[in-house]
């Protein structure tokens, strides 16, 4: 049965604009316009989050945007609070749209006694009402099995491919992709895929969390634009040494595209310094002034596919031909000629 009332959209404080970007491709695709619910989302002194929602929500399919990224456990709450809003004011279906999954890393035990944050998180999103999960190039796949709900993952590949397509539009028999550790492999060669381009492998060695021991590259490099594939990039530190290898290795160029661009601490200051022609990212964690201005990051925007994500579960159509490049070249059309 074709959906009866129309999407509303609801956004935390975590990456506002886009929110406004995904409500403004909505109205475009549906002719009218489609805003976000006015609502406030606030702090008291003492730093609790307080949620008012001013609009009708009764009987409403409500898409809650927010990421849960830095500052993660505010961001967290945020979209626990307003789901315990919606659910309160009788919204009939609810679903978070979480462009960057937090607490995804912490998705196993790796050593005894430490936590599984990402089923935890998994719990909390289901008890306080959570529906459906919308999200991104979640870190690790297996975390949709942590939730007794829906959860549709969309990836950035596709968007990629057709970054890539553009930007190195007569040089793609140059093109190498590379996984940055073995763990990665599956992504790389997704995309490698997509782009019809050889995959090769950076294996790392760790002696301890944080710190690489070295780093060997598998497969031979020389003479090709080495674009290094990945879904997070937090301090830039094993990407920065990455690059540097790769080079070393007879690489000509080095760029690096990577689904969520956490860039914490040093991270902008050694991607500016560092080998890599330019850093792609997505703009699934909202890019602050210094990532903006950062010579060699450029941000390619996710709101026509969030867009159109909500629009199909809205209606009750596929979410998965969302995974195929050549369906989102309508919905990237001006942005990517294809000509």
């Amino acid at each position: 049965m074709p959906a009866m009332t129309e999407p509303k959209l609801i956004s935390g404080n975590a990456n506002k604009v886009l929110a406004t970007s995904i409500a403004r491709r909505m109205s475009m695709h549906r002719g009218m316009s489609v805003g976000l619910v006015d609502a406030r989302v606030e702090r008291f002194n003492d730093q609790e989050i307080f949620v008012e929602v001013y609009e009708n929500v009764r009987g409403e399919d409500m898409y809650i945007i927010q990421s849960t990224s830095r500052p993660a456990n505010d961001n967290l709450m945020e979209l626990l609070i307003i789901t315990d809003a919606l659910k309160r004011s009788s919204a009939d279906r609810i679903t978070a749209v979480i462009p960057y999954f937090g607490y995804a890393r912490q998705d196993r035990r790796a050593k005894a006694r430490t936590p599984i944050s990402a089923k935890l998180v998994a719990n909390l999103l289901t008890e306080a009402g959570v529906d459906r999960i919308l999200t991104l190039d979640l870190h690790a796949a297996q975390i949709q099995g942590f939730f007794d709900i829906p959860v549709d993952n969309l990836y950035a590949s596709p968007i990629f491919a057709l970054d890539i397509l553009h930007h190195f539009k007569g040089q793609t028999d140059d093109i190498m992709v590379i996984s940055p550790d073995v763990g990665g492999v599956a992504r790389a060669r997704e995309l490698a895929k997509r782009i019809n381009a050889p995959l090769a492998i950076v294996d790392k060695r760790r002696e301890k969390a944080g710190e690489v021991a070295g780093m060997t590259v598998i497969g031979d490099v020389s003479g090709k634009k080495c674009i290094i594939v990945d879904d997070i990039c937090d301090t830039a530190g094993t990407l920065c040494k990455a690059a540097e290898v790769l080079m070393e290795a007879g690489a000509t160029e080095v760029h690096a595209y990577i689904s969520h661009g956490v860039l914490s601490g040093p991270a902008i200051e050694r991607v500016t310094n560092s080998v890599m022609k330019s850093l792609v990212i997505t703009d699934s964690i909202e890019p602050t002034d210094a990532v903006k201005a950062a010579k060699n990051i450029r941000i390619v925007p996710t709101a026509p596919m969030f867009a159109q994500a909500i629009l199909n579960t809205w209606s009750g159509t596929s979410v998965s031909s969302l995974f195929e490049t050549d369906t989102l070249v309508p919905i990237y059309e001006g942005l990517y000629s294809q000509g």
